[in-house]
């Protein structure tokens, strides 16, 4: 079978899977050892699944909570895999370079996946596979302003099938800090997880460091992953995994999906891309009622580059409507 046709028999099968999970979402979630999950996109079974899975000392795992710029990580990741090529961004869709560990559709269910298995995962430590802390495999945990992440799950919330209605800004400010959301307290995630800081097969990256120094914040993955690449391929990584490059890269920006797991109509997937949009959406009242949280849940741990950094907080052309504000859904 020739790679044309291998890789639309591959599509086919793609999108019978995703047309059967469509079918599934319902916006309701169910709990696995406390933490909330999507129906549909997620079962009992195979997060179970997930954390007994066998691991190979080559595999690379991207964590991250959600709304923390996964899939700019994986872009990151495919580029580096491919050194600087990017034909594999072009040609197969985000999932598939990536796919998920906790999925229905798991990524240790695919026998397909080239080596080294690059994968993703939202999961929090408690409930990650297993064999990979007895493993030389290597995890890259990608965080962010838990403030912009707020704001962007509540934007997403409002086109993903999967996802509970958002309600007001103020109630899911509230079910956010509360950890009443899919895969729970944002707070629980980034403290397990940073206990892995110091060990050699994991490193701790920022959304923000990426913002910063993209450049330098790519050679500094390459050094972990032991892949070096020349200042011609290094380039181009940088280029096309820039912001607007993967927005018109279909095979990034998720418009694959059908409206009934993700609506861009009422919404773009990748929809700003920049660091303190949150200073366009807190009311006074909501920024002190998180920074009550996040001082009193944060005590004790490292200073973030959200805590000192200047952020970019210059509202872009198009922005998106404070909370509260009533508005019209934003254009794709």
């Amino acid at each position: 079978m020739d790679r044309l046709t291998e890789s639309r028999a591959q599509w086919d099968k793609d999108e019978e899977n995703i047309s059967e999970i469509s079918e599934n979402v319902s916006g309701e979630y169910f709990r696995y050892k406390g933490i909330p999950f999507p129906v549909g996109i997620y079962s009992p079974e195979s997060i179970s699944i997930a954390e007994n899975a066998d691991v190979e000392d080559d595999d690379i795992f991207i964590i991250t909570y959600p709304k923390s710029g996964t899939n700019w990580m994986i872009e990151i990741l495919s580029l580096i895999l491919r050194d600087g090529d990017p034909s594999w961004t072009r040609s197969v869709p985000i999932w598939r370079r990536a796919p998920w560990c906790e999925t229905i559709l798991s990524a240790f269910s695919l026998s397909d996946l080239s080596s080294p298995r690059l994968m993703s995962s939202h999961l929090p430590i408690q409930l990650f596979t297993k064999a990979f802390f007895n493993s030389k495999a290597k995890v890259i945990y990608m965080s962010r302003n838990p403030r912009d992440v707020v704001v962007s799950l509540y934007h997403y919330s409002k086109i993903a099938g999967q996802l509970k209605d958002p309600g007001t800004p103020d109630q899911f400010l509230q079910n956010f800090l509360q950890g009443e959301v899919q895969f729970g307290s944002w707070f629980d995630h980034i403290k397990g997880w940073i206990r892995m800081q110091g060990k050699e097969n994991f490193l701790f990256i920022t959304y923000e460091e990426l913002q910063q120094d993209l450049h330098g914040s790519v050679q500094r993955i390459c050094q972990f992953l032991g892949r070096p690449l020349d200042s011609e391929a290094l380039s181009s990584v940088v280029v096309h995994s820039a912001f607007n490059a993967m927005k018109a890269n279909a095979m990034s920006n998720f418009t694959l999906l059908p409206p009934s797991l993700l609506d861009q109509r009422r919404g773009a997937f990748l929809r700003k891309g920049v660091c303190g949009d949150w200073k366009n959406h807190f009311t006074v009242a909501q920024s002190e009622a998180f920074d009550r949280v996040y001082r009193e849940q944060m005590r004790g741990l490292p200073t973030f580059p959200w805590d000192v950094a200047p952020e970019d907080s210059s509202p872009d052309s198009d922005p998106s409507p404070s909370p509260g504000q009533a508005s019209e859904p934003p254009n794709p």
